[in-house]
C-alpha cells in the first residue's frame, strides 16, 4: 500500500496460533469453564482455503509526462475463506489482513550527480523490525472493505466468509534532479526492492486478544534503466526481474511485531532524501508523522 509520489509518495493480550486447525476438543488441565470455552473458540477458528500470488506480468512503464516517469508493478493478491464457530456471548470479532514492510530500498539515480532515496528511518536504523502498512485510518488493518469481516455475537450458527486484499506500486519519479531548479532530464536508473509480511488475524475487539491464522511473505523487486538523452517515450527500459517471485504461505506462523500494529504507517513515516555524490544529504520531503 505504500503510496508513492516523487513523487510516490497495545494490544493487551496475545495468542499466537501456529497452525490453522479445526476444533480439537477441550484442553487438558482447563479448570474454569469460561476460559476453557474461550480457548476452544479460539482454536476453532479455521482457514478453509488461503491463496496468495503476484500477477505474472512485468512492470509497465509510462513516459507520457515530460515531468515524471511513472511505472506500475504487478499486484500482490491474497484471499482466504474463513470459518468462525458460533459466538456464545455478546462480543465482537474482526477477521482481516494486517501487513507490514520489513525492508525497503528505493533509489532513483541521477548519473554522477547523486540519487534520491525514499527511506523509513526507524526501519533503516534497526529500531523496529517492521512498519505498519495500514491504510492509515483503520489501524492495524490493511483496509476495511474486502480486507476485513466483522462478526457480532452472540451467534447461533457458524460464519463462513471470504476476505481479500491486493497491493502494488504506482509511483512517479522526476526526470530532473529533485533539488534542482532545472527541468533537464538527468534520471539514469531506478532500483526498488521491498519485502512484506502479511498476516491473517482474528481479533476480539473488547479484549484485544489476537489469533494469528496465517502468515504470508512476499517481495517486490524492479530495476529500470534510463537514457535521459533519448526522446521522451524511448528513455526507459525494464531490467530484471521481468516476473516477480511468488509469495510464500508459511507452514508456521510468525509473531506480529508491535510496530506493525500502531502508528505511524509506512506512508506517513517515509522521507525523501537527496544524497549527492559530494556534500551532505538533504531532506527533500520530510515524514508526515514526527
Amino acid at each position: 500500500m505504500l503510496s508513492t509520489q516523487q513523487l510516490w509518495p497495545p494490544m493487551q493480550a496475545w495468542c499466537w496460533v501456529s497452525c490453522v486447525g479445526l476444533y480439537s476438543g477441550y484442553a487438558m488441565g482447563c479448570i474454569q469453564s469460561i476460559s476453557c470455552k474461550s480457548k476452544v473458540f479460539r482454536e476453532s477458528i479455521s482457514v478453509i482455503e488461503v491463496k496468495a500470488s503476484i500477477d505474472p506480468i512485468p512492470t509497465s512503464i509510462d513516459e507520457s509526462s515530460s515531468v515524471v516517469l511513472r511505472y506500475r508493478t504487478p499486484h500482490f493478491r491474497a484471499s482466504a475463506q474463513v470459518l468462525v464457530p458460533p459466538i456464545p456471548k455478546k462480543e465482537t470479532w474482526i477477521v482481516g489482513w494486517i501487513q507490514a514492510c520489513s525492508h525497503m530500498e528505493f533509489y532513483n539515480h541521477y548519473g554522477d550527480q547523486g540519487m534520491s532515496s525514499w527511506e523509513l528511518p526507524d526501519l533503516l536504523e534497526g529500531k523496529i523490525q517492521a512498519i505498519s502498512d495500514s491504510d492509515g485510518v483503520n489501524y492495524p488493518w490493511y483496509g476495511n472493505t474486502t480486507e476485513t469481516c466483522t462478526i457480532v455475537g452472540p451467534t447461533k450458527k457458524e460464519s463462513k466468509f471470504n476476505i481479500s486484499m491486493n497491493d502494488n506500486f504506482y509511483p512517479s519519479v522526476t526526470w530532473a534532479v529533485p533539488v534542482s531548479e532545472s527541468n533537464v532530464a538527468k534520471l539514469t536508473s531506478i532500483h526498488r526492492d521491498q519485502s512484506f509480511t502479511t498476516w491473517l488475524v482474528a481479533t476480539n475487539t473488547a479484549t484485544n486478544e489476537m489469533v494469528t491464522l496465517q502468515t504470508i511473505k512476499w517481495r517486490m523487486r524492479l530495476g529500470i534503466e534510463v537514457n535521459p538523452s533519448r526522446p521522451l517515450g524511448q528513455r526507459a527500459k525494464l531490467q530484471e526481474p521481468s516476473a516477480q517471485e511468488q509469495p510464500q504461505v508459511l507452514s508456521k506462523n510468525e509473531p506480529i511485531p508491535p510496530s506493525a500494529l500502531v502508528k505511524p504507517n509506512a506512508n506517513d513515516a517515509q522521507v525523501l532524501m537527496w544524497r549527492p555524490k559530494d556534500g551532505p544529504p538533504l531532506v527533500v520531503i520530510p515524514p508526515k508523522h514526527r
